[in-house]
């Protein structure tokens, strides 16, 4: 692929990448009232096809489609209750997807939609099926709009921005780079309508985002799982705010796929590699599993185990895998295969994985050894509660939509 004069050094890897995946909030495209603005959308279509059109394969997460049923039913604002944002995102996903294929259609390209829940990140047979099906719409020069299945989604299981989801199916895409757009030209060091602010051209790692505030009490790099709401109420229509979206490229980037944080008007610029918004670099080293890249970012935990310091210990500083002995109390209703929450003495979660029995077993083999539970109770219970290789540090990074159980 040809990199664009005005690409910069530091993002060729952005305008070079063969696959890229984009994703656009409610705000960049539908009117205050709710209505989809077909100007935005037209625009943005353009300069997606550009891509296209200069070799390369593109993935657009698309949302909107909850606030682009809200005019035909009849609503002012975005309702508060799931049912009625399911009902407003049954009548707005058709709505939404006519325009995007009428305007990709004036530049000769396909779309096919693609609804996800995450449960079809959770499960392997699901992920693989998605990862399978999003392949072949790319091989067959098809360009995939995806959103949130919002129409099937509960509060438990759903990723609750399409920033994060954004981030997820660029790592099971295999994307080569990351485009998070919205009506904010990227991150600045403050507040840019309460005075004086810079905007943030490069984040290389966390320690750039150090003292940075992104409104709601929250400093950047944070956990912002949970968040609802805007900061502004221009972004009405919308879930998320800059918060979730650092958060989704520091996803990202930590998965190796550098991103870039602008606004919906730099879309041509951001994907040719300019200086619009803010570029977060691509970490190096090995992109982890999905799997876990799933765990730690977008599982939902069923319960909670409460570990001694020497089980903290070993999980955390040596990565060890989770033994009976080193449990001190189990709380939630979860199976075998679920994701839990593992906290330490003072209730801070420390790490989340996947365990290997159910909750109500696991009160019985606290504080014994494996080869004790073995010699009494069969050598089926020689194992691991969470095996290191289920098992992800999140300090005290809390899941999206976790509360500590109660």
């Amino acid at each position: 692929m040809t990199v664009p004069d005005t690409a910069t050094a530091e993002r060729a890897d952005i305008a070079t990448a063969t696959r890229v995946v984009v994703k656009v909030g409610s705000s960049s495209l539908t009117t205050p009232d709710g209505e989809i603005d077909g100007d935005r959308i037209g625009a943005l279509a353009a300069a997606l096809s550009a891509r296209r059109q200069d070799g390369g394969q593109v993935v657009l997460v698309s949302s909107g489609a909850i606030a682009s049923g809200l005019v035909p039913l009849g609503l002012s604002k975005r309702p508060r209750d799931l049912a009625t944002q399911q009902a407003a995102a049954s009548v707005g996903q058709g709505l939404l997807i006519a325009r995007y294929t009428a305007a990709f259609a004036r530049h000769g390209i396909r779309t096919g939609q693609v609804l996800l829940s995450a449960d079809d990140l959770m499960r392997r047979t699901h992920y693989r099926n998605a990862q399978r099906t999003l392949d072949r719409l790319l091989e067959l020069g098809v360009l995939p709009v995806v959103n949130e299945n919002d129409t099937v989604a509960t509060d438990e299981i759903r990723f609750g921005d399409n920033d994060r989801l954004a981030a997820l199916v660029a790592h099971v895409t295999r994307a080569g780079a990351l485009i998070l757009l919205s009506d904010v030209d990227g991150l600045y060091d403050g507040d840019p309508r309460r005075g004086e602010a810079q905007r943030i051209t490069e984040v290389r790692d966390r320690a750039d985002l150090e003292g940075i505030r992104l409104g709601r009490g929250l400093t950047a790099g944070q956990g912002t799982q949970g968040i609802q709401g805007t900061q502004d109420s221009r972004k009405a229509q919308g879930i998320g705010g800059m918060a979730t979206k650092v958060e989704a490229a520091m996803i990202a980037s930590a998965a190796g796929i550098p991103t870039v944080v602008a606004d919906a008007a730099s879309a041509a610029t951001a994907l040719g590699g300019g200086s619009a918004g803010t570029y977060f670099a691509a970490a190096r080293g090995r992109r982890p599993a999905t799997r876990l890249l799933w765990l730690k970012h977008a599982a939902v935990a069923h319960g909670s185990l409460r570990l001694d310091h020497g089980a903290v210990e070993a999980v955390v500083k040596r990565r060890a895998s989770l033994l009976p002995a080193g449990i001190t109390g189990v709380e939630g209703a979860f199976d075998a295969g679920d994701p839990v929450n593992l906290r330490d003495e003072n209730g801070t979660i420390v790490a989340r994985g996947l365990v290997n029995y159910d909750a109500t077993e696991i009160p019985g083999l606290m504080g014994r050894s494996t080869r004790w539970l073995a010699s009494k109770l069969g050598p089926e219970y020689e194992r691991e509660v969470v095996h290191r290789d289920d098992l992800v540090i999140v300090l005290a990074v809390l899941a999206r939509g976790n509360a500590p159980e109660r």
